[in-house]
């Protein structure tokens, strides 16, 4: 497996066990990571997995737009070949605590991230002889429906909405990829038992710690549905799909609507000044 692979949310829980299968397994992995120290971490074990290539760490706050821009940017003039894109990084924020931009976290890194790496990414994906564009979305998608008018909510209701985003981002984007050589596909990972909903308030917290020890599964069972989309042939000409458990699913109704596709595509464009860039 020669191949460039981009990640984000590579630190921790299922991107971490997928960043070292890859690699252990032949790519090369450039991973973009909030903290240093985590980065540095996760460097040591990548080059265990793989000494054959040198990997690569860029680090950004995915809650900026500016950062977002900014490190997609040293990316794309670092990679001129990029195989495979992991949008991966996602959280869940209480209160009404807003970014730099005055946005919603939740919005900003749940969905614009993946809206402006991807695009700005598309010429290196391009490159590549075939590519890859794998989003980590979620079965809370179906608890959602698009509100327009409150895409700037946090909490358990925002990032139920967020991961309807990412189903509508790859369901409009698979449609502008149509005749290419790049497919997008979306999965949910089950519950999985990380560091995921730790920087919620203390109720929540708890009560998601345990949800995790009762029902959780493992960052290696979580990863199962990724690295299936990332190796495996049977989803070479697949596209615009939504999986679990390796298995290809309708998502919900609502992530079915290509209004609401489009619709969330131009406000993305408005608020990011970032559009499918034609070839």
């Amino acid at each position: 497996m020669n191949q460039n692979i981009v990640i984000t949310g590579a630190t921790s829980g299922i991107g971490e066990v997928a960043a070292l299968r890859l690699a252990a397994d032949g790519a090369r992995i450039i991973f973009i990571a909030r903290s240093p120290d985590r980065a540095n971490a996760l460097m040591v074990r990548l080059q265990a997995a793989n000494s054959a290539v040198q990997h690569a760490a860029h680090i950004a706050d995915l809650s900026s737009i500016a950062e977002m821009k900014r490190v997609a940017l040293d990316i794309a003039a670092a990679e001129p070949v990029i195989d495979m894109l992991i949008n991966n990084a996602g959280a869940v924020f209480m209160g009404d605590v807003i970014t730099v931009d005055g946005l919603s976290p939740t919005f900003a890194v749940n969905h614009l991230a993946y809206h402006v790496l991807t695009l700005m990414l598309l010429p290196s994906l391009r490159r590549a002889d075939g590519a890859r564009i794998i989003c980590t979305a979620s079965r809370a998608h179906r608890y959602a429906t698009m509100d327009f008018d409150n895409l700037q909510r946090n909490g358990v209701l925002g990032y139920a909405q967020s991961k309807l985003e990412n189903l509508l981002f790859v369901r409009r984007l698979s449609q502008l990829l149509k005749g290419e050589r790049i497919t997008v596909n979306a999965f949910h990972p089950g519950f999985v038992a990380t560091r995921f909903a730790d920087n919620t308030g203390l109720m929540w917290r708890t009560l998601t710690k345990m949800r995790k020890r009762l029902f959780g599964l493992s960052p290696q069972q979580g990863a199962q549905t990724l690295l299936y989309l990332a190796q495996s042939s049977e989803v070479n000409a697949i596209s615009g799909g939504y999986y679990v458990r390796c298995q290809r699913q309708l998502p919900s109704i609502h992530a079915q609507h290509d209004a609401n596709a489009q619709r969330l595509w131009k406000l993305t464009v408005d608020c990011t000044g970032v559009d499918f860039p034609e070839r």
